[in-house]
């Protein structure tokens, strides 16, 4: 059986370093540690020196072993970690070593699969262990930690209790008419219904506003061609990646690089330069995905040139971000050191600086928008799967008012149902078993 295999993988990056960690899980680890450390007994939690052999009694390292029984380990199985030191040779050695006794390597994510098919973590939990590795601030880790830490599971668990409440006593209205039921039972259900709404509309609320926060930010710099986009990327970077030119058009596509500002890692694009009156047809490539560049970023800046007057490009550029005014954007007026030219009153709210002087009031205002964008008390979804699933609760539950209101509780409770199936996707599938649980645990039914 798939579950039956005893799974190993190296738990630290490959390479030269000093130290090298293997992990194996199932019901082999044990005895394959044993066979590999001369060991008799390996103490559980208890961190064992021990030389490891090959098959031949040839020691090959001296590392330290710890043996996590189960099910009070990570995926609920027996693991075995082995703190090797670091170097490839050597972890590879192990690694073969291991295999060649019955082990076979984990697919991608098959620990925490493990995990959370013995009960040791649900999907909220899993889905925040893989965005923890990947996280690209010190916001987005301290984001994490709490889910980690169970918060969203309690969050699902508050809004499928009363769903299930709802459920229950719908069923009952609907099975065991003749029941005494409480009077004001659907009352109780309309207030139910109001405040799971506004719970599932503030966390989406607070979910899509940082949505950079937990997939990485991008910001997309635009701007017609020569207003100093490239110089403004080298001077974030701190070094000359773009090549700059007075010939328009030398951007032709767009350059990412990953940047630090603040505590965040961030995703920086520089577009080609937007203008309608270009032949070269790998420019106008350049153009579109420049367009396309605003509509995934985060954050846009947006360069204007000091120097010159507003030219049609200029107000181009400026119906696009009327168009993505839901998107934080900077407007630059760019070559400030520069006799002025540019209207000013087209741009209303605007920094002025020179891209190849100071840009320090730009970084500042970048940093200020990154860290506002966490807050510390709204629950954030971490995943568009988890989105998806809230936003689909919120729709059936919706939908869920006007049958309770006209008393078409059949149709009502479709859709309350569905309701409880889409929240449960975040953590864990929901049963129907636990609807009946609430029934006849709460009501003296069959009597």
């Amino acid at each position: 059986m798939y579950l039956d295999d005893t799974i190993i993988a190296i738990a630290t990056p490959l390479g030269l370093g000093s130290i090298s960690i293997i992990r194996v899980s199932g019901k082999e680890a044990l005895n394959i540690a044993k066979k590999i450390s001369k060991k008799e007994e390996l103490l559980p939690r208890y961190a064992t020196l021990s030389y490891l052999y090959d098959e031949k009694n040839n020691p090959i390292d001296e590392a330290i072993v710890i043996y996590f029984p189960n099910p009070n380990s990570f995926t609920g199985e027996d693991i075995v970690e082995f703190q090797l030191h670091g170097g490839v040779a050597i972890t590879d050695m192990i690694f073969n070593l291991i295999l060649s006794y019955g082990a076979r390597i984990a697919n991608a994510g098959e620990f925490s699969k493990r995990a959370f098919l013995n009960g040791k973590i649900d999907l909220s939990k899993a889905e925040a262990i893989s965005k923890i590795i990947e996280a690209k601030s010190q916001n987005a880790v301290k984001l994490l930690a709490r889910q980690l830490k169970g918060e969203l599971k309690e969050f699902v668990e508050d809004i499928r209790e009363d769903l299930l409440f709802m459920l229950a006593y719908t069923e009952v209205s609907i099975d065991y008419a003749e029941e005494d039921l409480p009077t004001d039972i659907f009352e109780k259900i309309e207030e139910k219904i109001s405040k799971i709404v506004i719970k599932l509309e503030n966390s989406l609320s607070a979910s899509k506003r940082r949505e950079g926060l937990i997939e990485g930010f991008k910001i997309a710099i635009i701007g017609k061609p020569n207003v100093g986009k490239s110089s403004l990327l080298n001077k974030l970077l701190n070094y000359d990646r773009a090549i700059i030119s007075n010939i328009a058009g030398t951007t032709r596509d767009t350059i990412e690089e990953s940047i630090k500002i603040g505590s965040h890692i961030i995703k920086i694009v520089d577009t080609a330069g937007i203008r309608e009156d270009t032949d070269d047809f790998i420019e106008k490539i350049g153009i579109e995905k420049s367009i396309k560049s605003i509509e995934d970023a985060n954050i846009v800046l947006a360069l204007f040139d000091n120097s010159e007057k507003q030219s049609k490009e200029d107000l181009k550029i400026l119906d696009i971000l009327e168009e993505n005014r839901d998107k934080k954007i900077i407007k630059i007026l760019n070559k400030c050191d520069l006799e002025n030219r540019f209207s000013k009153e087209l741009l209303k709210d605007f920094i002025s600086l020179s891209a190849q002087n100071s840009i320090d009031e730009l970084s500042q205002k970048l940093e200020n928008i990154l860290n506002d964008s966490i807050g510390e008390d709204e629950l954030t979804l971490v995943s568009k799967r988890q989105i998806q699933s809230v936003e689909n609760t919120l729709e059936n539950i919706n939908s869920a008012k006007n049958p309770l209101q006209s008393g078409e509780l059949e149709f009502f409770a479709h859709y309350i149902n569905e309701a409880l199936l889409e929240i449960s996707n975040i953590t864990r599938p929901y049963d129907n078993d636990q609807m009946l649980d609430v029934m006849f645990g709460e009501f003296c039914l069959g009597k």
